[in-house]
């Protein structure tokens, strides 16, 4: 499946792995795979406001230790499709569950960040068969993180969210080139002092979401987030996530995260049939995987191999 000249460049950036366009769930996603064929798949799934591209230190790490390793597009982002609607949940764990089919094997141990991590625990729990393990990063359960967003802890996520309610303006300075959005939010959920991200990273992030309209998609997360609260839908998505989650969990949250709090992840547990390994990396922010890459892919190794 071919992609636009413009989305090809700044999306299908080049490395050791290999950039491939699969159907699922009525849309087509952009993946970037790499290592052993039948090897046990690895899928990892990134946050806002980035692209398949957050995962480029772990896609070889997993490659040579043996896995396949793969990084999607979320719908809406990158090169994947940016549909009208489909930034619920349920409908972006049926996305993933779906990628994994499209790739050829019957489950994946799924790796998420942010809003990543969120769609990776829909897909544990709504699609259970697809889902062998779970690796979270920054991403407590949703029922926790809805939790929190209610206490005090929930002060910063909170006024992240609330100006993406209204409409198109956040869009247009999330999308705008010279705006500054990206590298700000990247620094401040950052920690202090961090060197990610560098001024080519900002870029490539830059690039990539202000492929219109991958700004809006981006922020429909966001609204549905919080629409849903008071909606139908919300409601019965909390219902269904009370199922407890029976495969493995691996958390992992940054001591200085300003988003996600160590006893947000840690009340997780609360909805889990299986332990969980939760690991605080020490000054490490909100980009755990890309700030401190070689302690999170021990981490990540170590848990694996585990199982």
């Amino acid at each position: 499946m071919t992609r636009p000249l413009e989305t090809g460049r700044v999306i299908e950036v080049p490395g050791p792995w290999r950039h491939r366009y699969v159907a699922a769930n009525g849309a087509r996603f952009h993946v970037a795979d790499t290592g052993v064929p039948d090897a046990p798949l690895v899928l990892m799934l990134h946050g806002f406001p980035e692209f398949w591209w957050s995962w480029r230190q772990q896609l070889p790490v997993l490659a040579r230790a043996g896995f396949r390793a793969a990084a999607m597009d979320l719908r809406g982002y990158g090169g994947s499709d940016k549909t009208p609607r489909g930034y619920d949940p349920s409908t972006l764990a049926q996305d993933v569950s779906g990628v994994v089919k499209s790739l050829g094997e019957r489950s994946a141990v799924l790796v998420g960040h942010g809003w990543g991590g969120y769609v990776a625990w829909a897909a544990a729990v709504l699609h259970p068969t697809q889902v062998a393990a779970l690796g979270v990063v920054a991403a407590p359960h949703p029922l926790a993180m809805l939790r929190a967003l209610r206490g005090r802890s929930g002060t910063t996520a909170m006024r992240h969210l609330l100006p993406m309610q209204v409409p198109m303006l956040p869009e247009r300075r999330v999308a705008d080139v010279d705006g500054g959005y990206v590298e700000a939010h990247l620094r401040s959920w950052s920690a202090p002092g961090s060197a990610f991200p560098d001024e080519p990273t900002v870029r490539t992030y830059q690039q990539a979401i202000s492929l219109w309209p991958a700004s809006h998609c981006a922020l429909e997360y966001h609204r549905w987030l919080f629409r849903s609260r008071i909606r139908s839908d919300g409601r019965q998505f909390n219902a269904v996530m009370r199922h407890p989650v029976t495969q493995p969990v691996l958390g992992v949250v940054g001591g200085v995260d300003p988003v996600v709090a160590g006893a947000t992840l840690e009340a997780s547990r609360r909805w889990l049939a299986e332990p969980l390994e939760a690991h605080v990396v020490p000054g490490a922010g909100h980009f755990v995987h890309e700030e401190r890459p070689e302690e999170f892919n021990e981490l990540l190794l170590g848990w694996l191999a585990a199982r």
